[in-house]
């Protein structure tokens, strides 16, 4: 899909603040309210654009464990990662889950009250699903970048 300016500088601003109107977005581009909802609903259609969600504080909603676990697969087999994968989605702790390459299959983030939130969540959920082998749980001490948008630069050509 090509970007032009104009789409380039509507995505950094909703990047920055989705409840920007059309008209302030307008302003900034010197474009219709019209045009600029023609191009975000375009940029939506075209699947750029997948959601607008809030950010939440977790430390104000008391997650203040934020953990890294490292997860090996007992098997590599289709049906295992497929099962899998379906009981992490299930799992309201876990934020994050990504298969990756190396050592371990897996690395999940998740946040959690304190330390009794996290023992119930390894005793009673995670080492509930029988395809994972073994576990490597880091404790994050500080959450130094957390950025969850991408700087989009027009390209040179």
């Amino acid at each position: 899909m090509h970007l032009d300016s104009a789409d380039i500088r509507i995505l950094n601003e909703l990047q920055n603040d989705a409840k920007i109107t059309n008209k302030e977005l307008g302003n900034i581009l010197h474009l219709s309210p019209t045009a600029v909802f023609e191009r975000i609903k375009k940029l939506e259609k075209n699947g750029l654009i997948r959601n607008y969600a809030a950010i939440l504080d977790r430390k104000i909603l008391g997650k203040e464990l934020l953990v890294i676990c490292q997860i090996r697969l007992v098997r590599h087999s289709q049906q295992n990662i497929e099962e899998f994968e379906k009981q992490i989605k299930a799992i309201d702790e876990i934020k994050e889950c990504f298969h990756i390459s190396g050592d371990y299959d897996y690395v999940l983030k998740a946040a959690f009250k304190n330390m009794d939130d996290y023992h119930d969540f390894m005793v009673n959920k995670l080492t509930t699903i029988s395809s994972i082998g073994n576990t490597h749980t880091l404790f994050i001490i500080n959450q130094v970048k957390n950025d969850v948008g991408y700087k989009l630069k027009k390209e040179s050509r």
